[in-house]
């Protein structure tokens, strides 16, 4: 007679309880966040500056600098010039969004004005606006309407390329629910249309205010006699490094607060969206 072999049931493992995973949940931005890049930036310029790893000459001290943006703005030729240089940004930034939204329209509403604006205007984006600077230099001289010019079309193609994509990305039920009501065109587009587009608008005016200070630095040194441009310019003739990088810290400064003014009209403006951002 075989004896039946009895097998005791292991026991369950115990498995240590995993830590869940911390996903990527919406959220408010890091306070300040925006400022903890170029505080870092500063803190090591400063400190390449003070153990003299830096040359003076090839790149002056943050705090020459600082004396250097004082005494600018004392003998009051810092604020003049960033007055023209703002006004020559400001009115091609107007002028340049509102060409590209008209555009945009246009070809996001009708599909005879896509087939007519879409394809030049993607030539166009495929030609930097600095490279038409020869050309419009023989067509318009080396004045104001030129500079104004040149702003103007580094601007218009980032407002249109996305303003036209909000268009075409609206969600179709919003397009039958007008059908469905009958509303008449400029209802429709008031209600459904410019709403929908809005985030695209949003994201173009970004990409266009830093291309309308892009612009501006090199046209400003193309025979101008005021801007910030012809103040960098002007002290590159005569070897003074710190006014120079004077102007690159403001137009640097200038970019970031204009990105962050239209973040934060972005944020309030589309503030029923729920995304990563918060």
């Amino acid at each position: 007679m075989t004896a039946s072999v009895l097998t005791r049931p292991r026991p369950a493992e115990v498995t240590p309880a995993r830590r869940p995973r911390r996903r990527l949940k919406p959220g408010r931005p890091v306070r300040f966040g925006a400022a903890i890049g170029p505080l870092l930036l500063l803190a090591l310029w400063a400190l390449g500056s003070a153990a003299g790893w830096l040359d003076s000459r090839t790149l002056s001290a943050p705090w020459t600098v600082v004396t250097t943006a004082g005494d600018l703005i004392a003998d009051g030729r810092l604020p003049e010039h960033l007055a023209v240089s703002a006004q020559r940004a400001g009115l091609g930034l107007v002028i340049g969004t509102g060409i590209g939204t008209v555009l945009a329209l246009v070809a996001g509403l009708s599909r005879w004005g896509e087939a007519i604006l879409d394809g030049p205007i993607q030539i166009k984006r495929a030609v930097p606006a600095l490279a038409l600077v020869p050309l419009l230099i023989l067509w318009l001289g080396i004045g104001e309407q030129m500079k104004v010019t040149t702003i103007t079309l580094g601007v218009f193609v980032p407002v249109y390329i996305h303003t036209h994509n909000g268009l075409r990305t609206i969600d179709s039920r919003y397009v039958e629910l007008g059908e469905s009501l009958r509303l008449r065109r400029g209802v429709f587009v008031r209600r459904i249309v410019l709403p929908g587009a809005l985030p695209g608008f949003l994201l173009g005016m970004r990409f266009a205010v830093v291309a309308a200070w892009l612009s501006l630095v090199v046209v400003e040194q193309i025979n101008s006699t005021s801007g910030i441009g012809y103040m960098m310019d002007l002290a590159r003739q005569y070897g003074q490094t710190d006014i120079i990088i004077v102007g690159l810290v403001l137009y640097g400064l200038l970019g970031l607060l204009s990105d962050g003014a239209v973040r934060l009209v972005q944020r309030r403006a589309l503030s029923w969206r729920r995304t990563l951002a918060g």
